[in-house]
Formats: structure tokens, C-alpha cells, sequence
């Protein structure tokens, strides 16, 4: 362990103090796993990290040294033996398992574990003796021992878990003792926490908005940038707008302006002229563009003729070349080059003629080019000649038309001006009638929506009145059932008056009066009982149960009250043959049928 990470460790076996970087004790035990000490740089192992989720789709397996310790484990291969050494520490030793037994088997990692369960502690060892032989693994935060031999350690990284999870079958002794309760077999294991679950997903979270915000920064920069607004019209936006137009580099941005004022409505018979006057300017850069195309066809014409004269040279020095390998293969030189030299040289021929072909059909593809155009030019004087008269006559004719468009535009704009200062003299003269009409037809769109409203209320109170007659009906009917309902009580009542007064004859008034409350609780018991027994009960049944709130009561006195109230209990009989059974059923609902 580096020095920053971990602390030294002291062996009582031979009393000297032993760095961790030493391969010795735990640094040797690590080396035969195959585990690189510590210093070594290694490349931070992430888990597969998705997006859509904002969580980590899986964890993959962490192992004891990771690039926080700077221990970086090579892969150990399936097949090669573990060989665990004895550890000693300062106050117990740690004995290695059998290595022809099977490892020890552990439980599915949680996400972002950092604790461990710790089971086979000695009974007498102590919190000091956990942190001595597991500070090795890494800091520990907290310790939670339980007094049944077990405990959990919460490391502050993930990568410690997995260098705890190597002690795992170790052979515990404390000091040189041998009794049962200093020795114990170690079995650490994955522990579930709720504190590492919320550490790893916060964590998860964290990584989930930098994703959100590197695709929205992505987004914003692939983003093509929005056009500007273009201003709302005024007089002094007119101005800037007209003084651009008539410059050449900022018409492009004026006459955008200029279509988005005229397709918004902004036209109007104030603002005509000053459209007019832009629209011309717009007018005036036909002649400019017109002008620029001719100098680039000029350009383009200039540069096919340096392209064919390029093209012409170069035709004539491949000729030169193919007439030096033909030169070569006749049988004065021929016959004095080797046979390698031969293939070579009628290599090189046929690709000069190759290359030499394909440029002379350009060539003549651009001279036939030229031709088409000469002929087409020939036939266009022939057609031009035959129709100079009557282009003459229809150019002399749109100029004349322009010329008129032009004059009635002028005059429309003056018409206006004209019609604006009359309107602005005689506006208080004219402002009656308009108001006049304006207010008779606000009037009569609010007697239309009175009217509608009139009739929306009218359907409004149909609807309640009949709703309420409906109530009405309801309530007729609910007071029948109430009245229902109170004569049955009265009957119900009468008959258990009657019965207990029947019963109780012949004995003095306070003895009746606690008689005839004794038979009415009796009586609810057992209207309460046979409530809940629907299908009934036999009478030794009702007895057994009222014996255990009195011993003294009698079944005969039961049945002869039961059967003195008809309107509450009645009896059938239940059952065929042998099986034939009395049954006492509670009838005291059944007059009554809510609806």
C-alpha cells in the first residue's frame, strides 16, 4: 500500500516494523493473486453509463485494486491456482484457507457497494482487532458490531470491498491462544446498505444531468442561428431602409425588410408613396445584376479559353511522349533492351495513350460545344433579322406602358394626399353619422345576446323544475319507508312487552320490572346472534351461547319467548330425514325492502 492511502504495520512475530510496499505479508499475498503493488497508474474503469435512463445500465466487476489505490489487477485466468500466505498482524494472524477448496461463494453486488459483512469472528475479538486487520484493505468509515460474532464495515471507497472480500476464509487467531473463543473462520461478503445506494445514486443522477447539458450544449451548437426580427414600419425606419436600398452592399437586407413590410399590410394610402419610391429603388439594381452576369459569363468565357489552350498543350506533349515510346519500339532500339526493359516500355505506352485519348475526346467534346453554340448563335441572327420589326414595336410598347403605370401611380398618390387633408379639415363634421351607425349596431348585437341569454336561462329553469319534481317523489317515498319502519318497531316492541309481561304474571312489580328488562336485553342477544347466523340456529345452540353470560337462564323460558315474538324470530325446519333439525331464524328486516 502507498503511504498515502494506508498505515504501517507492526508483526509481533519478529518485532520489526514492515512498509507495506515490502513483499512481505499482505503485499506478498496480494502478488501471488496476481494484484501489482501500489504506483502503478491505471486507466479509470467506468461503468456503461445510458442516457435515456440517466442511469448505469449495468456495473461491471470491480476489482480489489482499482485506479484509486493505484492498483491495477491483470486478469486472472480461470485455471491458475490461488495461492494465499499466512498474514500476521499486531494482535492476531490470519491463517489462509485450503486451496484445493472451493472459493467461498458470495451474493449478487449491489450498485455502488462499500460495505461488507464480516461473519465468523472470534467471541472475545473486539472493534480494535476489526479495524487492525481490515484497515489494511482501505479507510473505514464506520464499524457496526453485533455481539453474535458478526459485523458490517463500511469502506470509503468501492474498490476496498473487493481487497476485503480476498480475507474471506482466512483462519482467525488471536494472539498465541488456541481456545475456541480466540479463533474463528472469517466470511466476508457483499452487504446491502441504504447509504450506498444513495451515494451511487446521487452519483448516477450527477452523471445524468452532465449528459443532459453536454446534449443540450451539442444541440445549441449544431443549431443554425435564427434570422433577426425585422423592426415594425415607421417613417424613420422608411429612411434607413430607403438609404440602404440604394447601396449595393446592404440591398439584400433592405429588400428583406422591404417583403416582409409589404406582405404584414403595412400599404396603406399614407404610406403608398414612400413604398413607391423603395419599390423603385429596388427597381433601379436590375440594370446592376443584369450587368454583373454579363462580366462573370465574360470571366467564364475567358477561363475556357485558357483551360483549352492548357488542355492543347498538354495533348501535344503527351503525343511527344507517345511518339518517343514508339520511336523506341522499332527494331534499331528494340532489339538492345532486356526483356524486363520491353515490358516496361510498352507498359508505359499504352497508358500514355490511354491518358492521351481521354483528354483529345474532352477536347473535342469542348470544340463541339463551341460549335452548338456558333450554330445556335447563326440561327438566332437568322430569327432576329426576320423579327427586329415587331420587337422593335413591342419594346417601344412596354415602354409606353411603364411610362403610363408610372403616371397613374403619381396621380393615385395625389388623389390620396388630397383625400387625407380633406378627411383631417372636415372631421368633426363627419364624425356624427359614423358614431351614430356604430352605436345602433352595438345596441342591437346586445339585445341579440340578451335575447340568446333570455332563452339559455329559460331551458335552465325547465330543467330545474323538473329535476326538483323528481326530488319531490324521492322524498314521498322515503317518508313511506320511514313510516313503514316505525310501525314495524312499534309491533316489534308490543309483541316483546306482551311477552315479557305474559311470562313475568303472577309475581310482585319490582320483580316483574326486572324481569322485563332481563327479557329485553335477552332478547337483543339473541337478535344480535341470529343476525349474523342467517340460515338460523337450533335452540341449544341460542342456550349454549347465553350460558356464558348467565348460567341460570333456562331453555324452555327461551323458546317460549322466542316463540311469543313472531314478529322478530320464527322456526323452520331445516334438513331430511335423520338429518331433521329446528332452526330458529331472526325475521324482524324482512317486512322492509329499501329501494
Amino acid at each position: 500500500f502507498s503511504a498515502d492511502n494506508s498505515r504501517t504495520l507492526n508483526v509481533d512475530s519478529t518485532a520489526m516494523t514492515l512498509p507495506m510496499s515490502d513483499p512481505t505479508a499482505w503485499a506478498t499475498a496480494m502478488n501471488n493473486l496476481g494484484m501489482a503493488p501500489l504506483g502503478i497508474a491505471g486507466q479509470p474503469i467506468l461503468p456503461d453509463f445510458d442516457p435515456a435512463l440517466g442511469m448505469m445500465t449495468g456495473i461491471p466487476p470491480i476489482t480489489p485494486m482499482m485506479p484509486g489505490l493505484g492498483i491495477v489487477p491483470p486478469p486472472i485466468p480461470p485455471d491458475m491456482p490461488v495461492v494465499k500466505e499466512i498474514i500476521h498482524c499486531k494482535s492476531c494472524t490470519l491463517f489462509p484457507p485450503n486451496p484445493n477448496l472451493p472459493p467461498p461463494a458470495t451474493r449478487e453486488r449491489p450498485p455502488g457497494c462499500k460495505t461488507v459483512f464480516v461473519g465468523g469472528l472470534p467471541e472475545n475479538g473486539t472493534e480494535q482487532i476489526i479495524v487492525e486487520v481490515f484497515e489494511q484493505c482501505g479507510e473505514i468509515i464506520a464499524i457496526r458490531k453485533s455481539k453474535k460474532n458478526f459485523c458490517h464495515i463500511r469502506f470509503a471507497e468501492e474498490y476496498m470491498v473487493d481487497k476485503a472480500l480476498y480475507l474471506s476464509g482466512y483462519r482467525i487467531r488471536l494472539g498465541s491462544s488456541t481456545d475456541k473463543k480466540d479463533t474463528g473462520r472469517l466470511h466476508v461478503d457483499f452487504a446491502q446498505a441504504r447509504d450506498d445506494l444513495y451515494e451511487w445514486e446521487c452519483k448516477q443522477r450527477m452523471l445524468a444531468r452532465e449528459e443532459r447539458h453536454r446534449r443540450r450544449m451539442e444541440e445549441e451548437r449544431l443549431r443554425p442561428p435564427s434570422p433577426p426580427p425585422v423592426v415594425h414600419y415607421s417613417d424613420h425606419e422608411c429612411s434607413i431602409v430607403a438609404e440602404k436600398l440604394k447601396d449595393d452592399s446592404k440591398f439584400s437586407e433592405a429588400v428583406q425588410t422591404l417583403l416582409t413590410w409589404i406582405e404584414r399590410g403595412e400599404v396603406n394610402r399614407r404610406s403608398a408613396n414612400n413604398f413607391y419610391s423603395m419599390i423603385q429603388s429596388a427597381n433601379s439594381h436590375v440594370r446592376r445584376l443584369v450587368n454583373e452576369k454579363a462580366a462573370h459569363e465574360k470571366d467564364m468565357e475567358e477561363a475556357k479559353e485558357k483551360f483549352k489552350q492548357a488542355l492543347s498543350g498538354i495533348l501535344i506533349q503527351f503525343e511527344q511522349i507517345v511518339a518517343v515510346y514508339h520511336s523506341a519500339s522499332k527494331q534499331k532500339a528494340w532489339d538492345h533492351f532486356t526483356k524486363a526493359q520491353r515490358k516496361n516500355i510498352s507498359v508505359w505506352c499504352k497508358q500514355a495513350e490511354e491518358i492521351r485519348n481521354i483528354h483529345n475526346d474532352e477536347l473535342m467534346g469542348i470544340r463541339r460545344e463551341e460549335e452548338m453554340e456558333m450554330s445556335d448563335d447563326e440561327i438566332e441572327e437568322t430569327t432576329e433579322t426576320k423579327e427586329t420589326e415587331e420587337s422593335a414595336l413591342v419594346s417601344q410598347a412596354e415602354a409606353l406602358k411603364e411610362e403610363n403605370d408610372s403616371l397613374r401611380w403619381q396621380l393615385d398618390a395625389y388623389r390620396n394626399e388630397v383625400e387625407l387633408l380633406k378627411q383631417e379639415q372636415g372631421k368633426a363634421h363627419r364624425e356624427d353619422d359614423p358614431n351614430k351607425e356604430q352605436q345602433l349596431k352595438l345596441l342591437q348585437q346586445a339585445l341579440q345576446g340578451m335575447q340568446q341569454h333570455l332563452l339559455k336561462v329559460q331551458e335552465e329553469y325547465k330543467k330545474k323544475e323538473a329535476e326538483l319534481e323528481k326530488l319531490k317523489d324521492d322524498k314521498l317515498q322515503v317518508e313511506k319507508m320511514l313510516e313503514n319502519l316505525k310501525e314495524k318497531v312499534h309491533a316489534i316492541v308490543s309483541s316483546i312487552f306482551i311477552a315479557c309481561y305474559s311470562l313475568s304474571r303472577g309475581t310482585s312489580r319490582n320483580t316483574t320490572l326486572k324481569y322485563n328488562l332481563y327479557a329485553l336485553v335477552s332478547v337483543g342477544i339473541i337478535s344480535t346472534f341470529l343476525h349474523v347466523h342467517p340460515f338460523g340456529a337450533s335452540i341449544e345452540y341460542i342456550c349454549s351461547y347465553l350460558h356464558r353470560l348467565d348460567n341460570k337462564i333456562c331453555t324452555s323460558d327461551v323458546e317460549c319467548l322466542m316463540g311469543r315474538l313472531q314478529h322478530t324470530f320464527k322456526q323452520e325446519m331445516t334438513g331430511v330425514g335423520a338429518s331433521l333439525e329446528k332452526r330458529w331464524k331472526f325475521c324482524g328486516f324482512e317486512g322492509l325492502k329499501l329501494t
